[in-house]
């Protein structure tokens, strides 16, 4: 469903599946703010990576949801994996804002 799946602990969706979710799950966006400000998706919240991985519980709830994206899906991917060892529920945008074609832009 949404082009989700499971692999090894960390779920995942693609970018170009997230048209139909966005607003209605959180976002993370984990760019430099710079990155950010050049445009990202509608209803992003923008938290740099290092931040959100050395502050994790300042930001996240372990009883919720986030989706995870940065440019290319490498920065999720390894933001993700960290984060889910440490007990929080998250999905890897893969892909990245780099590779968006749909139409939910800031």
């Amino acid at each position: 469903m949404f082009g989700l799946f499971k692999s090894s602990n960390v779920k995942r969706i693609g970018v170009n599946d997230m048209d139909d979710l966005i607003g209605k799950v959180d976002l993370i966006d984990i760019r430099e703010p710079y990155e950010y400000k050049g445009g990202a998706l509608k209803t992003a919240k923008n938290i740099p990576m290092m931040e959100l991985m050395s502050g994790a519980n300042r930001y996240l709830n372990k009883d919720r949801t986030y989706y995870i994206m940065c440019q290319s899906g490498n920065r999720s991917r390894q933001c993700c994996s960290v984060l889910s060892k440490q007990g929080y529920d998250v999905v890897d945008v893969t892909g990245g804002y780099g590779s968006y074609a749909g139409s939910k832009r800031k």
